[in-house]
């Protein structure tokens, strides 16, 4: 009589596989290289950073940085004659795209009213845009960080005191903030006007670090440095900062798109850069009048934010899958071929071989 045996979940065999691929793939490699691996595989976040590398290449040497000239004939506040009807692009499709034949011409985006290039200016806009995020990401990421780190590990009434002062900045709407210090700092320049709002964004990032650390000081590895004779200050950063970098990096790079949307918006209702100096958002609202003449003097800044912050956030994405150790990668169907027979040939390679003429009890 046969012994009746217990049924194995239909998914154990293929998670089994999953778990031996990713183990051979990671096999011999140091933390921060699984870590690069993993980002360089995710498609999303690789098509994100090569568009937001050649969208900042070409804003950056097309119109060139201060006193160095770019590659393009106009600059962003030199007028001339307007070629088009209107001011109209230049820049026809090809012929399989329905147009007339791919042409660049002076002005692919267009002119203003007063024959202004349109291409220069939304270069220009492109860079300050960019600038203004990457103030705001670092400015917020120093604040945020210190005090997250401050409260979460040192805890009791320090905790407490930083924890209400967050609370207290957080009560207020961030667009209000923003508007009354853009109204007070946008009139000096883009780069106060991104200080500005970096100390005033930086409070869901000071949660997020507090909640980190909070976890990782109750761990072996804080109880082991403490007892070596380790100080407060080499725990933070040589122990616990390290250990929450992943969850850092992808908060900031989240906070960095949003805050490119927020200067868009505070520019475009007139509480942002304003002139003589250019952003995307306050190129918006200065054309806001000949929206229904001239649209491509729209369609050009509106595209660059949304490529902009896009980008962000599928680089964002790829950190976020690359530093969470459950995020797993799902292997071809080649690889499950494989494994699957090499899992096969060690179950059979186990198994002891019956020579089939044994006899039971067989003579000499």
């Amino acid at each position: 009589m046969s012994t009746p045996t217990t049924p194995q979940p239909s998914g154990q065999p293929e998670e089994r596989l999953e778990n031996a691929i990713e183990l051979q793939d990671v096999a011999g490699l140091s933390q921060g290289q699984i870590v690069r691996r993993r980002f360089f595989r995710h498609k999303g976040a690789m098509v994100g950073l090569a568009v937001l590398a050649l969208t900042a290449l070409l804003a950056l040497t097309s119109v060139g940085v201060g006193p160095v000239p770019g590659w393009w004939q106009w600059t962003p506040g030199q007028t001339g004659a307007v070629v088009n009807p209107g001011g109209s692009p230049t820049l026809s499709m090809p012929t399989w795209l329905g147009g007339e034949g791919f042409a660049i011409g002076d002005h692919p985006f267009g002119q203003d009213e007063i024959g202004r290039d349109i291409f220069a200016r939304v270069m220009a806009g492109v860079q300050t845009s960019l600038m203004v995020m990457v103030i705001i990401g670092g400015v917020a990421a120093i604040i945020g960080v210190a005090v997250g780190a401050t409260a979460g590990f040192f805890r009791g009434r320090t905790d407490t005191l930083l924890m209400r002062a967050t609370d207290l900045v957080i009560t207020v709407p961030t667009i209000v903030i923003g508007a009354v210090v853009g109204k007070m700092a946008g009139t000096v320049s883009g780069v106060v006007f991104a200080l500005a709002l970096g100390l005033i964004l930086w409070t869901t990032l000071a949660r997020l670090v507090r909640g980190e650390f909070l976890s990782l000081r109750e761990r072996e590895f804080v109880d082991a440095a403490r007892v070596a004779g380790a100080g407060n200050m080499r725990i933070i950063f040589k122990h616990i900062l390290p250990n929450a970098i992943g969850t850092l990096i992808v908060a900031v790079t989240l906070l960095m798109s949003s805050a490119i949307l927020l200067e868009t918006a505070l520019s475009y209702l007139g509480f942002g850069i304003v002139p003589p100096e250019i952003s995307l958002g306050q190129l918006i609202n200065e054309y806001q009048q000949a929206f229904s003449t001239r649209p491509w003097l729209f369609w050009w800044p509106g595209l660059f934010i949304v490529i902009i912050a896009l980008t962000i956030n599928f680089i964002g994405d790829g950190l976020r899958d690359a530093f969470d150790p459950r995020q797993k990668r799902i292997p071809s169907e080649r690889k499950m071929a494989k494994a699957a027979a090499a899992d096969d040939a060690a179950a059979r390679a186990r198994v002891p071989s019956v020579r089939p003429d044994a006899g039971v009890g067989g003579g000499a």
